[in-house]
């Protein structure tokens, strides 16, 4: 049995990438989930301006992305020790055990947030 993850979809805030709330009646479409996403978008633009930086450059720092290659190799790891685990005949405690290790790794990736410049 296979659970699908619904993924939100339309317009996201051009900096955090959050989905927006559907908007009904007239008016220009939000860009922005907020004021301070508005404000960091606009630091961030001047800065790139600065930097000499086209619109698909983006500078992050390095621990910030040593982390998040961390994260995303443990979550590799887990992932293969679930589909060893689901591929051999293995009892349900081994099983809920190698969901609990996918889960675990997982977790840090979900609640990972971009740090604004600066900050």
């Amino acid at each position: 049995m296979t659970k699908s993850v619904k993924r939100e979809t339309g317009p996201r805030c051009r900096y955090c990438r959050r989905v927006l709330p559907k908007q009904t009646g007239p008016g220009r479409k939000k860009e922005f989930c907020g004021q301070a996403c508005r404000q960091w978008d606009w630091v961030g633009r001047q800065r790139a301006q600065e930097l000499q930086l086209s619109e698909n450059e983006l500078v992050v720092a390095r621990a910030e992305l040593d982390a998040l290659y961390d994260d995303l190799y443990v979550l590799t790891c887990a992932i293969a020790d679930t589909e060893k685990e689901l591929s051999a005949k293995s009892t349900a405690t081994s099983l809920r055990e190698s969901l609990e290790w996918l889960l675990e790794a997982a977790r840090p990736l979900q609640e990972r947030t971009l740090k604004p410049f600066g900050q």
